[in-house]
């Protein structure tokens, strides 16, 4: 019960992914020790299909229910206590690094690892600054959607990539949190969003999958980067407009504080259960 309800909340914080920009979905997954378990189950969706339904069905219904219901107070927080809000996620993101840190050196650790990862933050950060409250302002309709489900089928599987930055970028934010909070309202958008998620969910998880076989710790290594790199784009939305020099940056700091503890309790406990179905 432990076990599924832990999962519970994985799934949940990783569907803040569709929620919050800035936080990485995939990223989150990596560290709670699910996401090649995710692109293994659905690169190849026939093998031992019951037995990982019966193991994901937890961290789906943590995944949506978090992000019907994470929807409301992240609105509600992100419109009254952004800047200490936000500070917490930055610390989560930072409390992952020892895991991510230990799970990219499982199979070795060469310079040219680190030189891809430093390459990759530093690429990273320029690119998510750049793009930083700059807008295409496409209009939504039908094939946008589809398009857009589509390219979000691929960056749900990157670490470090926000699919909620994705659609800032597009224009496309509001109404898909829109359309979480009225579904029914919003079917015209959302069925080719959907459809177009689906279809190209499965090639793509089959590339990553290849990826993580052949070139592990170059993988997970340019992984780091990117999550560093969005660790700093959270941070300077974060900090944009507001005065540190006031009491609410002792909020902050306890938020950023709290954030990085949650992030790196919930490693030693997915890595304690881990070990446990490990060892049966």
């Amino acid at each position: 019960m432990i076990n599924w309800l832990l999962r519970f909340l994985k799934g949940a914080l990783i569907g803040m992914d569709f929620v919050l920009p800035g936080i990485s979905g995939a990223a989150l997954a990596v560290v709670f020790g699910l996401y090649e378990k995710i692109v293994a189950f659905i690169a190849n969706i026939r093998k031992d299909f019951f037995r990982n339904v019966l193991f994901f069905l937890p961290v789906g219904l943590g995944g949506l229910i978090g992000i019907y219901l994470v929807t409301y107070p992240i609105s509600f927080l992100k419109n009254n206590y952004q800047t200490p809000f936000l500070w917490f996620f930055v610390g989560a993101i930072l409390g992952t690094m020892p895991e991510l840190w230990r799970k990219s050196g499982e199979k070795g650790r060469k310079p040219f690892h680190i030189a891809s990862l430093v390459f990759v933050f530093i690429a990273g950060t320029v690119l998510f600054i750049v793009t930083l409250n700059r807008t295409l302002g496409i209009e939504p309709n039908p094939v946008m959607a589809f398009f857009t489900g589509a390219a979000v089928a691929l960056i749900v599987f990157i670490p470090g990539f926000s699919s909620s930055t994705f659609l800032l970028l597009f224009g496309l934010y509001d109404i898909v949190i829109h359309s979480y909070k009225n579904f029914s309202e919003n079917l015209a958008f959302l069925i080719p969003f959907a459809l177009g998620l689906l279809l190209f969910v499965f090639p793509f998880s089959k590339g990553i999958e290849f990826l993580i076989k052949k070139i592990y710790s170059g993988f997970f290594h340019v992984i780091i980067g990117f999550v560093l790199a969005s660790a700093v784009l959270v941070a300077v939305i974060a900090s944009e407009g507001y005065d540190y020099l006031q009491i609410g940056s002792a909020a902050c700091a306890v938020s950023f504080m709290a954030g990085g503890v949650f992030s790196w309790w919930m490693c030693r406990i997915s890595k304690k259960y881990e070990n446990k179905e490990q060892s049966r």
